[in-house]
C-alpha cells in the first residue's frame, strides 16, 4: 500500500515506477456518501504522458509481450489474476469510499477484474490464423499481429473492472497499454499497477495515469504515437475523441451511452420483473451504461407493475456503502444536480412521480430511488441518458407498439424482454435494436458474452472471444510456388 498511497497521496503507475504529479499537482478524491476527502491523486501532465508513450513504444518494439511464447503470456495473465485477488481486501474499501458503491460490490469489481485476466489468459495461446486454399501453386495464410499501443480511457462507474475488461484482452494479444484513469475515483485502479509489478509484467507494457480528461485524456487520444483508442463514457466525450482520432486515422472502440428498455408482456412474472428492476436500475445508484432506464409494460399489467416497482423504490434504505446500504449515492454533486433537474422537469411533459423524485436530505450526493409513471416515449427524460436511480415506466397495447417505443431512441446498447412465451421472445429479440438482449433476467450473461451497442451507444464489442480480435490486426501472406 505504501508504494501506491502514502501520506494521503496516491501516485501514478508509469512503466513500472510510481511517480507524483508534475510540479506537485494533485486532484482531491471525495467520498460521495459524506462529501469528505478520501485522499489526493497525483495529477499527471504532459511530460509524464510523453514518458509513458516512449516506454510503451519501447515495449512494443522490443516485443516484450508479442515475442513471448503464447503459453508464457497465458501464464503471466493468470499470475496477474492471482495478484489482483490478493489485493482485493485492501482495494475494496478504497473503491467503496471513493466511488460510493457498496463494499461487497467494490470487492466484486476486483474479483471480476481477476476473472477477466483468467478468461483472456485462457485465450492468449489460441489466437490462430487460417490457411486459405488458392490452388496447388499457392500457399496462402493469415496471421494476427498486435495493434501496438492501446490508449484506454476508463469511466468512473466501474473503474477497476472496466479497466480490466479492455486491459486483459489487449495484453493477451501482446500489446502495450496506457490507461487514463477517471479523476473522480482513481485510487483503487492505481492498485492494479502493484498487481502488474508483483506478477512480473514487463516494464513499459502498462502505465496508469490520472489527470483531467479534457487535458491529459485529450492529449493522449490526439497523439500520433498511439495505435488504438478504447473509450467507455458519454456520447459527447466519445464524439470529441472520434474527431481527434480522425486526424491520425486511429482505430477506435467506443462503448457509449444507453437508454435501455425492458418490455414486460401481459404474461410476465411480476416477481421476477421486480427483482430485475432492483438490479437493473438501482444497482450502483443507476450509474450503469446498460441500466434498465425504461420499463415498457403491457396495459393489462401496467397498474400492478407501477405499484410494485414504486413499493420497491420506497423500501430501499439509503446509506454508506461500507454499511452495505441498499441504496448508495451518485458519484458527485454535479451528477446529482443534473439528475434532479431532469426529474423535476418530467411532470411538465406528462410524467407522474410514483416514488422518490428529489434528492435526499442528508450528507452526500443521494438521489431518492425514483419511479416515473405514464412517461411519454418522446419526452426528454425518456430520450436522454440520465445515469441515475430513475426508472421511466410507459404502457403499451401491442407487440408492435412495444418494439417501436423500445427502438425509439438514438441509443441501442441493451434491451430486455419479460414473457413466458418463448416463441414471442425469439420473435421480439430479432426486432429490437440493441447489441445485447436479456430475456426474463436483466444483466443475464457474463464475461464470455459479447457486449456493445449500435447507434449512439457506440461500436465494437467488449467481452467474450470476439473482443480479443479488437486488439489484433490481420495480415495475409500469399506465396507463389510456381517455377
Amino acid at each position: 500500500m505504501n508504494m501506491v498511497i502514502r501520506d494521503g497521496l496516491a501516485r501514478n503507475f508509469l512503466a513500472g515506477r510510481w511517480v507524483e504529479g508534475e510540479a506537485g499537482a494533485r486532484i482531491a478524491v471525495e467520498d460521495p456518501a459524506t462529501g469528505e476527502i478520501v485522499a489526493e491523486m497525483a495529477r499527471a501532465g504532459e511530460r509524464q504522458l510523453a514518458a509513458a508513450l516512449e516506454a510503451a513504444r519501447g515495449s512494443v518494439e522490443r516485443g516484450d509481450l508479442s515475442a513471448m511464447r503464447p503459453g508464457a503470456r497465458a501464464d503471466l495473465m493468470r499470475r496477474i489474476a492471482s495478484c489482483i485477488r490478493a489485493i482485493a481486501d485492501e482495494g475494496a474499501p478504497i473503491l467503496c469510499r471513493e466511488s460510493g458503491k457498496r463494499l461487497s460490490d467494490a470487492r466484486g469489481e476486483f474479483e471480476e477484474a481477476a476473472a477477466y485476466f483468467d478468461y483472456y489468459g485462457g485465450l492468449a495461446d489460441k489466437i490462430e490464423g487460417k490457411q486459405i486454399p488458392l490452388g496447388s501453386d499457392y500457399i496462402d495464410y493469415t496471421v494476427f499481429e498486435p495493434v501496438g499501443i492501446s490508449a484506454q480511457i476508463v469511466p468512473w462507474n466501474f473503474p477497476v473492472s472496466l479497466a480490466a475488461r479492455s486491459l486483459a484482452p489487449a495484453l493477451a494479444a501482446g500489446n502495450a497499454v496506457i490507461v487514463k484513469s477517471p479523476e473522480l475515483d482513481p485510487l483503487a485502479l492505481a492498485l492494479l499497477g502493484r498487481a502488474f509489478q508483483e506478477a512480473g509484467l514487463p516494464e513499459g507494457a502498462v502505465s496508469i495515469l490520472n489527470g483531467i480528461g479534457s487535458e491529459l485524456g485529450a492529449r493522449l487520444v490526439a497523439s500520433s504515437e498511439i495505435d488504438q483508442i478504447v473509450f467507455t463514457g458519454s456520447v459527447p466525450t466519445g464524439q470529441a475523441i472520434l474527431c481527434a482520432a480522425a486526424e491520425n486515422v486511429t482505430p477506435s472502440l467506443m462503448e457509449l451511452g444507453g437508454k435501455s428498455a425492458a418490455v414486460a408482456f401481459e404474461d410476465a412474472d411480476l416477481d421476477r420483473l421486480v427483482e430485475s428492476v432492483q438490479g437493473g436500475i438501482f444497482f450502483n445508484a443507476g450509474q450503469v451504461c446498460s441500466a434498465m432506464s425504461r420499463l415498457l409494460v403491457h396495459r393489462s399489467l401496467y397498474d400492478r407493475a407501477v405499484e410494485a416497482v414504486a413499493a420497491l423504490a420506497g423500501g430501499l434504505e439509503a446509506g454508506h456503502g461500507l454499511d452495505e446500504a441498499a441504496h448508495t449515492p451518485v458519484i458527485s454533486a454535479g451528477q446529482l444536480d443534473g439528475i434532479e433537474a431532469m426529474v423535476r422537469a418530467a411532470p411538465g411533459q406528462g410524467a407522474r412521480i410514483a416514488a422518490g423524485g428529489a434528492r435526499l436530505d442528508r450528507a452526500g450526493h443521494f438521489m431518492a430511488p425514483t419511479i416515473l409513471a405514464d412517461v411519454d416515449p418522446l419526452s426528454d427524460i425518456a430520450q436522454q441518458e440520465l445515469f441515475g436511480p430513475v426508472l421511466c415506466v410507459t404502457p403499451f397495447e401491442t407487440e408492435a407498439e412495444a418494439v417501436t417505443i423500445a427502438n425509439g431512441t438514438e441509443f441501442g446498447l441493451v434491451a430486455g424482454i419479460f414473457t413466458r412465451d418463448l416463441a414471442r421472445a425469439h420473435r421480439v429479440v430479432g426486432r429490437l435494436r440493441a447489441g445485447q438482449v436479456f430475456v426474463n433476467e436483466w444483466f443475464a450473461g457474463g464475461i464470455a458474452t459479447p457486449f456493445g451497442g449500435i447507434g449512439k451507444s457506440g461500436f465494437g464489442r467488449e467481452k467474450g472471444v470476439e473482443a480479443l480480435y479488437n486488439y489484433v490486426r490481420t495480415k495475409n501472406v500469399a506465396i507463389s510456388l510456381k517455377g
